[in-house]
């Protein structure tokens, strides 16, 4: 590789080199890039999508960074909007498509920045709108892998931090002292979790030390944001590595506290078994373009903390169907405070977890009851999560297969007539009941 030396400590790295081509870049993204530095303005491509194109990947987002403030880009977009405190953002919109465009950070130390920056007492930032150079916008980023700007200028790309090196070495290394960069932002522990195992890379031993000992951090970041994160780890088609990344650097001991004591003291290791069962099962729709139910994800991400909480209940002496709510409710209630799940997610995810008793009740009314219920297909998916690891539930499995492709008629043939045993059900179909017409009020006055 031919490398020149830019400005300063700047590496350029030629367009013969690189390989990154203009036509793998949104037309939208160019657009942005061209409009800024016919204003006079620098702009690069940076980040992820430089950092895939050069690994052969197909980014779907692409950022730009330049020397405009946030105002100076709004006024040269109409289709523009400013968003964000703790970092100032410029959002380009052409139709579904953004280009997030960022100002070229510094690191707040002198007194020649411009802006404002506030860091809490405990070393995270709150915010950070200190505008800088090239130079310095680089060393603000976390990886050296996410440092690299791809420019129009002459269509190479500009290395400040090593980034194009430890990309081709597949490694992630956070640029920066790594203490001080995580306790700056914890959810930096989570990224390269994210990144390491989405691009398989490594983590660089400087950034993958401090972890363990740092992972309590991650409690002091707000659960709407780690629910965010939660999605883009499990949801980017690598979630069963970075489930084994998270365990193993005792971050899930901090994300999902539950789930990590489920796990650890189930002896037979059959949840951790249908855990990650279904996290490949995860991986595999996102990587056929299929879509992932969040509410299903985490049913499966936290059923081990489900089932214990359940078998302490039963223990106790409460009834199955009170033991089933209060194990929902408290286990939901619990990881709310570290990861906060919407309720439109944990309805279902209740619903599905509670659906699996109902599996085992196979008299007429309740089958075609159970068939009916509007989370039966995620419900019945579950079932058969579980059914892998367990042999017994393979008959139970068989027939609730059987039962979907049957006619009702065919299907209430092959179910045991309950109705001779007392409980009053009819031996066909139950007819669908006709609603009766309300009579007229009258007025009584």
């Amino acid at each position: 590789m031919s490398d020149r030396q830019g400005s300063g400590h700047q590496t350029v790295i030629d367009r013969a080199d690189h390989g990154v081509s203009r036509k793998d870049i949104s037309p939208n993204a160019l657009r942005v890039l061209y409009k800024l530095r016919d204003a006079g303005f620098e702009a690069y491509i940076v980040g992820g999508a430089v950092r895939d194109l050069l690994i052969g990947g197909h980014p779907k987002d692409f950022d730009v960074a330049t020397n405009a403030t946030p105002e100076q880009v709004r006024a040269q977009f109409r289709n523009c909007r400013l968003i964000g405190r703790r970092f100032r953002l410029a959002h380009i919109m052409f139709g579904q498509e953004i280009i997030e465009v960022a100002t070229f950070r510094a690191s707040g130390d002198d007194d020649t920045a411009v802006g404002d920056r506030q860091v809490h007492e405990e070393g995270h930032l709150i915010r950070d709108n200190v505008y800088g150079t090239l130079e310095e916008d680089a060393f603000r980023r976390d990886f050296t892998a996410n440092a690299l700007y791809y420019t129009i200028e002459d269509f190479s790309v500009r290395d400040i931090v090593g980034g194009y090196a430890d990309v081709q070495a597949r490694i992630l290394r956070l640029i920066g002292d790594p203490v001080t960069r995580y306790r700056e932002d914890p959810v930096r522990m989570l990224r390269a979790v994210r990144l390491a195992a989405k691009l398989d890379f490594s983590i660089h031993d400087s950034a993958a030390a401090p972890i363990p000992e740092l992972a309590g951090l991650l409690a002091s970041a707000s659960s709407a944001r780690l629910f965010d994160e939660c999605l883009k780890i499990f949801l980017a088609g690598s979630a069963e590595k970075s489930f084994l990344l998270l365990e193993g650097f005792g971050l899930l001991d901090v994300l999902f506290p539950d789930t990590a004591k489920a796990l650890q003291t189930n002896r037979t290791g059959a949840l951790r078994d249908m855990l990650l069962q279904s996290l490949r099962q995860t991986d595999a729709r996102v990587n056929a373009d299929k879509s992932v139910a969040p509410g299903f994800l985490f049913a499966c991400l936290l059923w081990p903390a489900y089932c214990r909480e359940l078998a302490i209940l039963q223990n106790s002496g409460a009834e199955l169907s009170v033991a089933q709510q209060r194990a929902a409710d408290r286990v939901t209630l619990r990881q709310v405070e570290r990861v906060a799940i919407p309720r439109r997610f944990s309805q279902p995810m209740h619903e599905i977890w509670q659906l699996q008793t109902r599996f085992g009740q196979r008299t007429r009314k309740r089958v075609f009851r159970l068939l009916a219920h509007p989370r039966f297909r995620a419900a019945f998916d579950f079932l058969t999560l579980r059914a892998a690891g367990i042999p017994e539930l393979a008959e139970e499995l068989q027939f609730w297969e059987q039962a979907q492709t049957l006619a009702p008629e065919q299907l209430a043939q092959i179910i045991p007539d309950q109705s001779k045993s007392g409980d009053g059900e009819s031996a066909h179909v139950p007819p669908k009941r006709r609603r009766r017409r309300s009579k007229p009020k009258t007025n009584d006055g």
